[in-house]
């Protein structure tokens, strides 16, 4: 019987839904290992049509999807055979001549492929059978016992084969959903972060009259992302972001409180709700295993291949999104360009970054000059979808954007605030970070851990007491479907980039401790609330006033709309 079933060639419209095409932009996406968008391995959940009781075996499930491959050839066939002399290859001597005349003229049952060829050696899996079956009964008005007893016995094919195609619909609805233009998507993030600060100190705090900034604020950050490809393979994104964070603590603002900085705090140069081009830059393969990217406005962290940390779900403070190393993952920001290579779980990558490279005055700006605020970073990596190791290393000029979670004396140290300040300063970092998570969710969490060691030297003589030697560490817990599936619970505990060693053998005091602690609802596949609290132990540093102390408290709510 199933022999005479590989005669049967089904219209598309009777079995196959529209083929799926991938969207070129998705096609191209950056190359990242499990740390994507510098977040560690977080998959979205997917919704999926339901199989029939009697699912397909791993090899049923490979034969099923070389049909679909097979049929898929069969779209579009204008116009159908209607004759068996049309079947090229097919001879009157051929032993099944009669049978196909007769499917074909007699039934209307197609038996051939859209080239003209009939291909009668060519075996057939038993779902492309029960396809093709499916196809040729709706052309036959009259269903005999037999046939009847033949659609009896592909029942559990003809299922699977329909809630495949189902699938393949419900994709192609999505996609053609999120598309902003055919070669284009957009995609959004708003963050909504209502919360206030606490500080416990003794004495004056600052030289400043200022007070301390412990008011109640609401602040939000939006980004777009529009994804353009040309080729399938490439990746022209630019970012359009806007905010009103200059004047919150959540800021980072004033200066002296860096360090409570949230990882999602914007605010254009222009001013608050002011919309700026956060970024832009294209990213292309070379062949294998290399891609290269140049941008008028890239970050350091998008031409690395690796974001060696599954921490956190839900970022909080930015100093504990920078894997323990926040001078040498710097997140310099500016015209760049890098050079990224993988070979299955390994990768290389070498990048450069120059804050100031739009500016045409050479001793305040440009590339590669003593303005630049130019970073140089090679990170050598291995991630798995367990856990992953990297080893970074970065050269930090004065003048970049600023090290993202440093006290207040290390960024005047290394020029981080202003190329004037130090304009021969150079810091040379060096990072080791990894990641380590369960395969199922329970009550081991994922566990993210960094050090970073960096050394600061100037062109000019400096007074004894300068900033020499800095270090920082971080380790940060994350437990996954905590309490309900899709909530995540993160801890981290660590320390800012610090001094640990000075110019003229003088002993720094600026330790201090990061703690942070987080709870994820996921209210909707695209909306979450995360109420969070931090504490730092000394934010100022070194620069607290002797015998003073002065501690902070932060609580918020941050919710997120991702669209």
């Amino acid at each position: 019987m199933l022999r005479s079933l590989r005669l049967l060639w089904l219209p598309v419209g009777a079995c196959l839904a529209a083929p799926l095409v991938p969207s070129p932009a998705n096609a191209a996406s950056p190359l990242r290992a499990p740390g994507l968008q510098a977040q560690g391995v977080q998959a979205s959940a997917q919704g999926s049509q339901p199989l029939p009781a009697k699912a397909p075996s791993g090899q049923d499930q490979g034969r099923l999807a070389a049909a679909v491959t097979r049929l898929a050839h069969y779209a579009g066939a204008e116009p159908q055979l209607t004759s068996i002399n049309q079947l090229g290859d097919l001879q009157p001597s051929d032993w099944a001549y009669q049978a196909l005349a007769a499917l074909v003229e007699r039934y209307g049952c197609v038996a051939g492929y859209v080239d003209g060829s009939f291909s009668g050696s060519r075996a057939i899996s038993r779902f492309e059978a029960a396809a093709l079956l499916n196809g040729c009964l709706v052309r036959v008005s009259e269903t005999t016992d037999a046939l009847k007893q033949l659609l009896k016995e592909f029942a559990p094919e003809l299922a699977i084969l329909k809630g495949r195609l189902d699938g393949l619909d419900g994709r192609v609805g999505a996609l053609e959903a999120s598309q902003f233009a055919p070669t284009t998507t957009l995609s959004g993030l708003a963050v909504f972060v209502l919360g206030g600060n606490s500080f416990v100190h003794t004495g004056p705090v600052t030289t400043s009259t200022d007070t301390l900034p412990s008011g109640t604020t609401v602040n939000y950050n939006l980004e777009l992302s529009l994804n353009t490809s040309f080729t399938g393979k490439d990746l022209l994104r630019t970012v359009l972001r806007a905010g009103d964070f200059g004047a919150s603590p959540f800021g980072g603002q004033p200066a002296y409180l860096g360090l409570s900085e949230l990882e999602s705090a914007f605010e254009s140069d222009a001013g608050a709700n002011i919309v700026a081009i956060d970024k832009l830059f294209y990213q292309w393969p070379l062949g294998k295993g290399f891609t290269a990217t140049v941008g008028a406005r890239v970050g350091q962290d998008d031409m690395l291949a690796l974001w060696p940390s599954a921490y956190p779900a839900d970022t909080i403070l930015n100093v504990m999104t920078v894997n323990g190393a926040p001078a040498a993952y710097n997140k310099n920001l500016g015209p760049g360009a890098g050079l990224m290579w993988q070979s299955k779980r390994f990768s290389i990558s070498a990048n450069y970054v120059a804050a100031n490279g739009a500016s045409g005055e050479p001793a305040l700006g440009g590339v590669a000059t003593a303005g630049s605020g130019g970073s140089g970073t090679v990170q050598v990596a291995y991630g798995g979808d367990q856990w992953g190791l990297a080893a970074i290393y970065s050269l930090l000029q004065a003048g970049s954007q600023g090290i993202p979670g440093a006290t207040p004396f290390v960024q005047q140290g290394t020029g981080s605030s202003s190329v004037d300040l130090f304009p021969a300063a150079s810091t040379n970092a060096f990072g080791l970070s990894g990641y380590w998570q369960p395969t199922h969710s329970g009550w081991w969490p994922s566990v993210s851990v960094g050090w970073g060691f960096n050394s600061t030297s100037y062109g000019t003589a400096q007074a004894s007491g300068s900033l020499s030697e800095s270090q920082s560490w971080l380790v940060g817990l994350q437990w996954k479907d905590a309490l309900a599936k899709g909530n995540a619970l993160g801890l981290a505990v660590g320390s800012p980039v610090f001094a640990t060693a000075l110019s003229g053998g003088g002993t720094p005091n600026d330790g201090n401790t990061v703690w942070e602690g987080w709870y994820k609802f996921q209210l909707t596949d695209q909306i979450s609330l995360t109420p969070a609290l931090f504490y730092l132990s000394r934010p100022l540093g070194q620069l607290t006033p002797t015998g003073e102390s002065l501690s902070q408290l932060g609580a918020l709510i941050k919710t997120s709309f991702r669209f």
